[in-house]
C-alpha cells in the first residue's frame, strides 16, 4: 500500500506519468472496435427481455422440489409452447417464467405443470404480467434515461464548458452501448434491475469523469499566459494526477459486484442477481475506461482545434526549440512573463522601507537570489 501511495503522489506531482493523450488514436480505435462488436451482437442476437417488459406468467412451485431445472424447463416449454426460464431458489422451490401467455393459457399451463411435477395445482403460485404494463415500464425507462442525459449535458455545460459536456456525453453513450451489447452477447435477461444497474453505472462514470475535468479546469486556468505546456499535455497531467484514485475507486466498487455476479449468480446459483450484477460489473469497468481513455483525450482534441490553443502550441514548441538550440533542458523553457507581476510585487515588498544612501531601488533587487527557469 505504501508503494501504491508513493506512486499516486509521484503521478499527482507530475514526476512520472503515461501519455494517454498522445496515444488517443489507439484508445479511440479500441473503443470503436468494442462498440462495433456490441452493436453487431445487439443486431444479431437481440436482447432477451424479461417478463416485466414482454408480459407473461411466473409460476412458483412449493419448496424442496425434486425436479431439476432442466426437467422443469422441458415441462414448461411442452405445456406452453414457448421458451421458459427456470430458476431454483434457495428454499428449493422453482421459479418458472413463460412469456407471451394470457390468463386462460396460464390456468392450463398451471394444471399441466402440477401434473408433470406431481404437486397440487393449488400449491403453485401464478402471477400474470400484461404486455401493456411491460411496454409502459419500458417507455418510462427510456424517458428516465433521456431526461438523465439531457440534465447531465446541461449541468456540465454550465459547470465546465460545452466541449467537456460533449465529451462526457460521448463517454456515457459508449458505456451504455457496451453494456447493452454484452447483455445481447451473453444472453442474460433484461429486467427492471438491469435498468437500475444502467442508471447506477452512468452516475458512477459521470462522477469519475467530473473528477478529471475538475482537475483539468483548475490546471488550465490562464493557460495562455504561459508557454511551457500545451493543452493536451496539461490534460494528460490531469489524467495521471487522478489515475490512482480512479483505479482505487473502480476496484473497490467492482469487488462486491464481482461477488454478486460470479459467486452469487454462478457458484451459489442465485440467478436473479445476474440481471443487475452484470450491468454493474460491465458498466463500472467501461465507465472507468471511458473516463480515462475517451472523455479527457476527446476534450483535448476539441480544445486544441481552437485558434488560441493552436497559437499556444506553436509558442510552446518554438520556446522548446529555442531552448534546445541553446543547449538548455527543455523543461527550463519557461515563460518568464507568466510570473513577472508576482515577482515585481514580491520584490517591492522585500525592498527596504527606509530611503537613504545605502538603500537601492527595488528594480535592482528584482530577481536576485532567485534561479531562473522553473519556479519551485
Amino acid at each position: 500500500m505504501g508503494k501504491l501511495g508513493n506512486l499516486g503522489a509521484r503521478l499527482h506531482h507530475g514526476e512520472i506519468g503515461y501519455d494517454f493523450v498522445k496515444n488517443r488514436k489507439l484508445w479511440y480505435g479500441i473503443s470503436i472496435l468494442i462498440t462495433i462488436t456490441a452493436i453487431v451482437g445487439l443486431a444479431v442476437r437481440g436482447l432477451h427481455m424479461g417478463i416485466e417488459f414482454q408480459g407473461g406468467a411466473v409460476f412458483t412451485t412449493p419448496k424442496n422440489m425434486s425436479a431439476s431445472v432442466a426437467q422443469a424447463e422441458d415441462y414448461a416449454e411442452e405445456a406452453s409452447g414457448h421458451e421458459a426460464i427456470v430458476q431454483k431458489l434457495g428454499d428449493g422451490s422453482l421459479r418458472i417464467q413463460i412469456g407471451g401467455t394470457d390468463t386462460a393459457q396460464s390456468d392450463r399451463i398451471k394444471e399441466d405443470l402440477a401434473d408433470d411435477l406431481n404437486v397440487d395445482a393449488e400449491k403453485i403460485n401464478a402471477d400474470l404480467v400484461g404486455p401493456s404494463w411491460g411496454d409502459q415500464i419500458a417507455n418510462k425507462a427510456w424517458q428516465g434515461l433521456g431526461i438523465f442525459m439531457v440534465l447531465v449535458v446541461i449541468y456540465l455545460a454550465i459547470a465546465f464548458e460545452w466541449r467537456m459536456a460533449l465529451a462526457a456525453f460521448v463517454a456515457l453513450i459508449h458505456d451504455i452501448t457496451i453494456t447493452v451489447g454484452i447483455y445481447a452477447l451473453v444472453g442474460f435477461e433484461v429486467t427492471p434491475g438491469t435498468v437500475i444497474g444502467l442508471l447506477t453505472i452512468l452516475g458512477y462514470s459521470l462522477y469519475d469523469t467530473v473528477v478529471v475535468f475538475d482537475s483539468l479546469k483548475e490546471q488550465t486556468r490562464d493557460i495562455t499566459k504561459q508557454t511551457r505546456w500545451t493543452y493536451g499535455e496539461i490534460a494528460n497531467r490531469s489524467i495521471n494526477s487522478t489515475l490512482v484514485r480512479s483505479i482505487n475507486t473502480t476496484v473497490v466498487a467492482l469487488l462486491p459486484v464481482a461477488g454478486l455476479l460470479f459467486i452469487g449468480g454462478g457458484v451459489l446459483g442465485a440467478g436473479m442477481l445476474n440481471d443487475i450484477s452484470l450491468s454493474l460489473f460491465v458498466g463500472l469497468a467501461a465507465g472507468a475506461y471511458s473516463s480515462i481513455f475517451i472523455a479527457t483525450p476527446l476534450v483535448a482534441d476539441l480544445k486544441e482545434a481552437e485558434p488560441e490553443m493552436k497559437a499556444l502550441k506553436k509558442r510552446v514548441l518554438a520556446k522548446r526549440a529555442q531552448a534546445a538550440a541553446k543547449g538548455e533542458p527543455a523543461e527550463n523553457a519557461v515563460d518568464e512573463e507568466r510570473y513577472a507581476d508576482d515577482e515585481d510585487d514580491e520584490a517591492e515588498d522585500a525592498a527596504p522601507a527606509v530611503v537613504g544612501p545605502r538603500s537601492q531601488p527595488a528594480s535592482r533587487n528584482r530577481g536576485r537570489g532567485r534561479p531562473s527557469g522553473k519556479r519551485r
